[in-house]
C-alpha cells in the first residue's frame, strides 16, 4: 500500500515516526511524499499549547476531504479522542504505545490486545540525524502539562535494546544521535536498576564517528543524579549541549506548576555543569503569564534569565490544557499582558543570545555537517551544538574544520579551513 505521513511536534514524535515507518517498510508497504500518491495517511498529532491543537484540528479536517484511509495517532487520540471524531469520525485513532498494531488494521486483520516495547521495533532514518526515544511516558506531573497524560506513565527502555538501536541508526548512515524522553533525567527511575549516566557510558562506547544530544531534563531529576550525568557528558561523543527547562524565575510560580525545585536548585545545576563545561550551550523553556503570575513574578523570570545567559530560550505563553490542573486554576492574566510579557521577553532573550554567540567570532571549530537550510546553505554543529552556517559545498554527514567570522542570535557565521 501507498502510505503518507505527516508529523508534528516534539522529538518523540520525530521517533515515532522513525519507528513507524521502519514497521511499514517491513511490512512491504510504500512510503510517498505527496498525499494524492497515498492510499492511506497517518498523521502524528501535537497538542501541547492551545494554539497547536488548532492547527491539528484544521489539518484534520482537511485530510478527511482527501476520503482516503485516515490513521491518527500522537498525543491527541489519548487525550482528546472524542474531540478527533466530532470531525473525523471514519479515522482510526492510536495512542502512541499502539504504533505496532497500525500495519494489521490496513490489512484489515483483528488486533490481539498487546504492547510492544518500540526499541525493539524496526526503524527508519531518512536522514543523517536519528532520533531515539530512550523513554516512554513521565515520571512527573506538572499542574500545567498535558503530554504526561498523553504518553502515559514512564517506561524506560532497557540499556541494550537503545545501544542495538543507535547501532543500526549508524549502519543507516546516521552521524547524529538524539536521544529523547520527556524527560531524559528520569530515565531508570521506575526500575532503580540504571540511570542516565550508566546509559551514556554505555552508549559512548559504540565505535564510529557520531555525535549524541541529550534531549531535555527536569532540573528535578537532574539534580537527584547530577554527579554521574556531568560524569556522562564528559565523553567525546556527547554534545556539550544541556536542555534544562526552568519555567519561571520564581519559586512560588515554579510551585504551582508543581515543577518539584526552586530557582536555587536550577542554579546549582548550572553551576556545576559549567564548572566542568565552560563552554556548554545552555537551553531552556519559559512559561509567561502563568495564573496568579504577578509583574514581579514576571520580573524575577526576567532577572534569572539575564542572570544564567541562556543560548536558547523557548518561551511560551500559558496556555490552558484540558484534564490539567492548571486549567481550573483562577487568576487567569489577561491575553493582552501575556502577550505582551511574551514579546518583552523576546526581546531580551534575543539580545542575550546575540551576545553569547558573537563569544564565538574568530575561534575554531570541528562541525558535523548535519544539512541544508531553505536557502541551500549548509548548516553544521559544534562540539556544543552551535549551528553554523557554511557558504561552501561540503557533503551531509562529514566533519569540517571552521573558523567563526561573524554571528547573530541564532547562528554562528564559519569559512572552511583547510578546504
Amino acid at each position: 500500500m501507498y502510505i503518507y505521513i505527516e508529523t508534528y511536534g516534539c522529538t518523540a514524535n520525530q521517533s515515532d515516526h522513525c519507528t513507524l515507518e521502519g514497521i511499514l517498510r517491513d511490512h512491504q508497504h510504500t512510503i510517498v511524499s505527496n498525499i494524492e500518491a497515498a492510499e492511506a495517511i497517518i498523521l502524528f498529532t501535537c497538542t501541547v499549547i492551545d494554539t497547536t491543537e488548532q492547527r491539528m484540528l484544521s489539518r484534520i479536517k482537511q485530510l478527511t476531504k482527501s476520503q482516503k484511509i485516515l490513521i491518527i495517532t500522537g498525543c491527541m487520540p489519548v487525550v482528546q479522542e472524542e474531540l478527533i471524531k466530532k470531525i473525523a469520525p471514519k479515522a482510526r485513532l492510536f495512542s502512541p504505545r499502539e504504533l505496532h498494531l497500525i500495519p494489521q488494521i490496513l490489512a484489515q486483520e483483528s488486533i490481539p490486545p498487546m504492547q510492544s516495547s518500540k526499541i525493539h521495533l524496526p526503524k527508519y532514518y531518512p536522514t543523517i540525524i536519528a532520533p531515539i526515544s530512550i523513554a516512554e511516558g513521565c515520571h512527573l506531573s506538572c499542574s500545567y502539562c498535558i503530554t504526561h497524560l498523553a504518553r502515559g506513565n514512564l517506561t524506560s527502555y532497557p540499556i541494550n535494546g537503545i545501544i542495538e538501536t543507535i547501532k543500526d541508526a549508524l549502519n543507516q548512515g546516521c552521524k547524529e544521535i538524539q536521544l529523547t524522553a520527556q524527560d531524559t533525567a528520569s530515565y531508570g527511575i521506575e526500575t532503580q536498576q540504571y540511570t542516565l549516566g550508566d546509559l551514556l557510558n554505555a552508549i559512548t562506547g559504540i565505535p564510529g564517528e557520531y555525535r549524541i544530544r541529550i534531549g531535555m531534563m527536569n532540573p528535578l531529576t537532574t539534580n537527584q543524579h547530577l554527579t554521574e550525568i556531568i560524569k556522562g557528558y564528559a565523553n567525546k561523543h556527547i554534545y556539550k549541549f544541556l536542555h534544562l527547562p526552568i519555567q519561571s524565575g520564581d519559586n512560588l510560580i515554579l510551585k504551582k506548576m508543581n515543577r518539584g525545585y526552586t530557582i536555587e536548585i536550577a542554579l546549582e545545576i548550572l553551576k556545576e555543569f559549567r564548572k566542568y563545561y565552560p563552554d556548554i550551550t545552555l537551553s531552556t523553556d519559559i512559561i509567561v503569564g502563568f495564573p496568579q503570575e504577578t509583574d514581579a513574578q514576571y520580573q524575577n523570570t526576567i532577572q534569572l534569565l539575564k542572570k544564567i545567559k541562556p543560548d536558547i530560550i523557548n518561551i511560551t505563553r500559558f496556555s490552558a490544557r484540558p484534564l490539567t490542573k492548571a486549567k481550573s486554576m483562577p487568576g487567569r492574566i489577561p491575553t493582552q499582558i501575556v502577550k505582551q510579557r511574551s514579546r518583552d521577553v523576546t526581546s531580551i532573550c534575543k539580545t542575550l543570545a546575540e551576545e553569547k554567540n558573537k563569544e564565538h567570532i574568530g575561534k575554531q571549530y570541528t562541525i558535523l555537517i548535519t544539512k541544508t537550510n531553505n536557502n541551500h546553505q549548509i548548516i553544521g554543529r559544534t562540539s556544543s551544538y552551535k549551528p553554523v552556517l557554511l557558504q561552501e559545498i561540503i557533503p551531509i554527514g562529514s566533519f569540517a574544520q571552521t573558523k567563526i567570522y561573524d554571528a547573530d542570535a541564532i547562528h554562528l557565521y564559519g569559512n572552511l579551513i583547510n578546504k
